[in-house]
């Protein structure tokens, strides 16, 4: 049984989720400037935005981690799990996820910050479907 409470778990969450997030945005990024769009400066001002709007709440995520003595630790990956390690307030939890959730939920949070987020301004954070 765990020892964290829901919401410090959904800030945990965030600070796996929202790198992985980045990660992608960063080599569409690249992958954009090197393609031959001809107008790609609104697609890589679009993505940069995105990045930016990202980065400020992992920012916030760190700090609220910090404050309330919560670290994350990736351990080990194999095909079909990725194991992390949460110091939680001085206890200690390993917990594996599944790479396919993994993956689905980065494309979730991806087509929430591309533009689900302008469609109900009224979210603040993207919830688990």
């Amino acid at each position: 049984m765990t020892k964290i409470p829901d919401q410090d778990r959904d800030i945990i969450e965030q600070a796996i989720y929202l790198p992985m997030v980045l990660t992608v945005l960063n080599r569409d990024l690249t992958i954009i400037d090197k393609s031959p769009f001809k107008l790609k400066k609104p697609y890589l001002e679009w993505i940069e935005e995105t990045m930016r709007f990202i980065q400020k709440e992992l920012a916030e995520v760190k700090r609220y981690m910090r404050k309330h003595q919560i670290k994350v630790e990736r351990l080990q990956s194999d095909d079909t799990f990725t194991m992390y390690m949460f110091l939680y307030k001085g206890y200690e939890e390993h917990h594996n996820y599944f790479n396919p959730r993994l993956r689905n939920r980065t494309e979730e949070l991806l087509r929430y910050y591309l533009y689900q987020r302008f469609l109900n301004p009224s979210l603040n954070t993207p919830k688990e479907a």
